[in-house]
């Protein structure tokens, strides 16, 4: 955070970052974020249409999970480093939620390609660069030309939770399952089904350069082997390069077997008898809303999977407009304003917002 204190300093900016906090679950820490940058628009410190989202090493992984899960708030984003591979094998990652949010990932080294390549691919506006080819006045300078519009014409979001449910001008309130539309599927991008050490949940950098990796987290109340500063140099009495290496061999895993590693622990070395476990999954159900508004028809479009409830906002310069729901037009509206959305008795009903 210095760091970037200093940076925003240089160009007139001002850096915000929630405090520290003891709980430790992305969620959470999303939360605190969102919470923030919220207070920091309602007492008018900072112009809403020009938040940015940036991390840095470690914590760009953290800059790809909190658009996933709060999409609305971010002018664009910078991941500086790092990766974004813990955040999609967060299994929440999906990337309708990138719709209005254009990513700049500077890249570590020239091997982040390929899954940069497949962000692109999945729909996701990222630019990808080499670090070493890039200087900071220019990343400003990227985040500059970009703002955020409160009423986007077309928006796209997909979440698992109420709690993470604001999407621009629309906010899904209330999810069934039994509600589905083939027609809207999951943007969600697929965990890397890669095998992990089963000590207990530990985290390390994805770009840790050796040897071997360094344990950097372990969870409250952690009960395992491992301790913090533990450096894994060796798998099977295979020395460890560095934790792209660890990861290239997790990723060969094909079914759970017992393993031993060798962790350099200060001077010492200490051998721990584990197992390489692939992971198991809980299947996602998700609810996803897509909405555009076609100001030479003068609609309001809505598509909707696992939604019986939402709250739109219309804007003044929308109106007059047909409001349609999953192809059924409920209303002419001719003022601004919130309306409730409701599937009741499998009928779509539209009402002002209590």
């Amino acid at each position: 955070m210095p760091q970037w204190q200093t940076w925003c300093k240089e160009v007139g900016w001002q850096a915000l970052a929630p405090p520290a906090a003891s709980n430790t679950k992305a969620d959470a820490r999303v939360q605190a974020l969102a919470a923030l940058i919220r207070d920091a628009v309602k007492n008018g410190s900072v112009d809403p249409a020009r938040i940015y989202l940036a991390g840095r090493g470690e914590a760009a992984a953290g800059v790809f999970f909190a658009i996933s899960r709060v999409p609305d708030l971010w002018a664009a984003a910078v991941a500086l480093g790092g990766s974004p591979q813990p955040a999609i094998d967060s299994d929440l990652f999906f990337a309708a939620n990138f719709t209005n949010v254009p990513v700049l990932w500077i890249g570590p080294t020239a091997g982040d390609q390929p899954l940069a390549g497949k962000l692109e691919a999945a729909g996701i506006p990222l630019e990808w660069r080499l670090r070493e080819q890039v200087q900071m006045s220019a990343v400003f300078e990227w985040l500059a030309k970009r703002s955020r519009d409160q009423y986007p014409p077309a928006i796209d979001c997909e979440t698992n939770s109420p709690t993470f449910a604001s999407c621009y001008w629309i906010r899904m309130t209330k999810f069934d399952a039994g509600e589905r539309n083939d027609v809207l599927p999951s943007s969600r991008m697929e965990p890397a089904s890669v095998a992990a050490l089963d000590l207990g949940g530990f985290g390390y950098r994805p770009d840790d350069p050796g040897p071997g990796i360094l344990v950097t987290f372990l969870p409250e109340k952690y009960a395992g082997p491992l301790k913090m500063g533990d450096r894994i140099i060796a798998l099977d009495g295979r020395e460890l390069a560095d934790a792209r290496q660890y990861r290239d061999l997790m990723a060969q895993v094909k079914e759970d077997r017992q393993a031993a590693v060798m962790v350099q622990r200060g001077k010492q070395r200490v051998r721990l008898e584990t197992s390489v476990v692939l992971p198991r999954r809980a299947p996602v159900v998700t609810a996803r809303v897509q909405a555009k508004y076609e100001p030479e028809e003068k609609q309001i479009q809505i598509v909707s999977r696992t939604v019986t409830e939402m709250q739109v906002t219309i804007p003044a310069q929308w109106v007059p407009a047909v409001l349609n729901w999953n192809g059924v037009a409920l209303e002419k509206l001719e003022a601004p304003g919130c309306r409730l959305l409701s599937m009741e008795k499998a009928l779509e009903n539209v009402r002002p917002c209590p």
